[in-house]
């Protein structure tokens, strides 16, 4: 991934939190005001998980094919975050309330990354957003 922005540091709480299947938006309402509608597919892209960023810098695997990845489920994980289970059996990210609130105030620059990302690794345009995984083989972190 490229040069991407700071984590937030400051404690934060969700007020609301709603999946919205059809549009595939997942919506979080924060302590302080800020609401955001985060897109499935850039939470799946931008996955926390071990899978997408790898065990260390330069490690982190390019998601492709995620243009209509959904949720199916969402699970509590303590009082600190939740974990999404994707239509693509992806559920291995936990996403901290912190992690999603970094996401909702970066979106637009997460989305530019991810978009050159897909270019720098020859997909032209958006293709590589409906391009087809590989299968996955042997036994990798994740699912």
């Amino acid at each position: 991934m490229n040069q991407l922005p700071p984590p937030i540091s400051h404690k934060i709480h969700p007020t609301a939190l709603n999946a919205r299947t059809i549009s595939r938006l997942l919506e979080v309402e924060f302590d302080d005001g800020k609401r955001f509608e985060l897109p499935f597919e850039l939470m799946r892209v931008y996955s926390p998980s071990a899978e997408v960023r790898g065990h260390g810098e330069g490690q982190e695997v390019l998601q492709i094919g995620k243009r209509l990845v959904s949720i199916t489920g969402i699970e509590p994980v303590g009082n600190y975050a939740i974990k999404p289970i994707f239509t693509d059996d992806h559920s291995t990210g936990i996403f901290t309330w912190e992690y999603l609130y970094w996401l909702g105030m970066h979106q637009a620059a997460l989305w530019q990354d991810y978009l050159a990302r897909l270019q720098a690794a020859g997909y032209a345009g958006e293709e590589g957003r409906d391009a087809i995984p590989a299968p996955k083989t042997g036994s990798k972190c994740g699912s």
